[in-house]
């Protein structure tokens, strides 16, 4: 007995008189910190994640509160793989700080990598409008996408996709992420058309876009016609349908789609698209006044349009009005860098009028914007689908 209580007198003592007093205890952790975070710095330099994280454990050990040693750590978590590993550090540094948005936004992806989805939604659908780099406003919008599509919210995909084109329009991950959303979104539209309203003017109109893309060019006008003999007023029916007939190499074809353009013209005249067409074909029989009332209508109506400004050039270059045609190609060019017609029709006035150095750079770049449309042209060969040609009363009835 007596040995025992000399033990455990001897354990109260030790319990009781402390190794250290509060401020050398309080340097020393001090001490512990400043190492770790040399460290943590130094691997980090040198591209070491995985000798920095132990190092930045530490840390988080040490001063649970460090903002910046949580997030640093969660995020370092996340992108070696270890996403359920790093919600707890991102949570923490967030709740310190909530206008870390970046935090939020790996938070978001590592929960949705963990599974967590709704969570991991919420915290995602919150950053993303707060989002200033282009890299990472992708990276979440296109999780985004992926969620509303997978659950089949393609309305909100949409949505997403359209911020994602302004942010990066020339992302490849994004586009394809529209022509995914958009093909998608034309599906569902079609389905619930075709159960609602089977014999509609617009399910002929939408069977009429089908066969176009198709290549069955008789099949989309027999479409069409159907969709007019329902409803002659159906908006955007003759201009589609005039398009269509334009492409033909028949006269009869041609005088056809003059006809429906007039069409469409008198629905709505100030169809720019229509005055445009109809100033085209002005030209093409040689009503040279009556082409430049159009396409000066068409100008008038929308300024940006650099296929109607080209068009009202052409005609100027006609009318033997040289400096006002100058004017207006230079425009054309401005509004419409890749146009390689407008370039070549610049460089000959350039050269008309004197201007050599002009007109080189005009023509050099003609022959750019014309090599790269051939170059696409190439690449879309396989994939395109050639109409047959349109004859006068080749279309079919059914």
């Amino acid at each position: 007995m007596r040995i025992l209580r000399s033990i455990a007198l001897a354990g109260i003592v030790l319990l009781l008189s402390p190794a250290l007093s509060p401020a050398q205890a309080a340097s020393d952790r001090q001490a512990q910190f400043d190492e770790h975070s040399r460290k943590a710095q130094e691997y980090l330099r040198e591209k070491q994640p995985d000798l920095a994280i132990p190092e930045l454990q530490a840390l988080a050990l040490l001063d649970p509160q460090n903002v910046e040693v949580q997030g640093n750590l969660g995020v370092l978590l996340f992108f070696q793989g270890k996403p359920a590993d790093a919600i707890p550090h991102l949570r923490a540094a967030l709740e310190q700080q909530p206008s870390l948005v970046k935090i939020q936004s790996v938070l978001g992806l590592a929960e949705v990598s963990a599974l967590n989805i709704d969570q991991g939604r919420k915290d995602l659908e919150a950053a993303l409008p707060l989002i200033a780099e282009p890299k990472l406003k992708v990276r979440v919008g296109l999780e985004l996408v992926g969620l509303y599509t997978q659950s089949g919210e393609l309305s909100e995909a949409g949505r997403i996709v359209a911020q994602l084109q302004k942010a990066a329009p020339d992302n490849a991950e994004v586009l394809y992420a529209a022509y995914r959303t958009y093909s998608d979104l034309s599906g569902e539209s079609m389905l619930a058309l075709s159960l609602a309203a089977p014999d509609s003017a617009q399910m002929h109109q939408l069977l009429a876009h089908e066969e176009t893309r198709q290549g069955n060019a008789n099949g989309a006008i027999a479409q069409y016609r159907k969709a007019i003999a329902i409803d002659p007023n159906l908006p955007g029916v003759h201009f589609e349908l005039a398009e269509l007939l334009h492409t033909s190499q028949d006269q009869a074809v041609k005088m056809e789609a003059e006809q429906e353009y007039r069409a469409a013209l008198k629905e709505n005249p100030r169809d720019e698209k229509t005055i445009c067409r109809l100033a085209e074909i002005a030209a093409q029989k040689g009503n040279v006044q009556q082409a430049f009332d159009g396409y000066s209508r068409a100008v008038e109506l929308r300024p940006a349009d650099a296929d109607a400004k080209l068009g009202l050039a052409k005609t100027l270059i006609d009318m033997n009005e040289t400096s006002k045609a100058l004017t207006v190609l230079e425009d054309t060019v401005q509004l419409e860098p890749t146009n390689a017609v407008a370039h070549y029709r610049l460089g000959t006035l350039y050269r008309k009028i004197g201007r050599m150095d002009d007109a080189r750079r005009e023509v050099d770049l003609y022959k750019k914007y014309k090599d790269m449309k051939e170059k696409l042209r190439l690449v879309y060969k396989d994939l395109l689908i050639k109409p047959e040609e349109i004859r006068a009363g080749g279309q079919d009835e059914e």
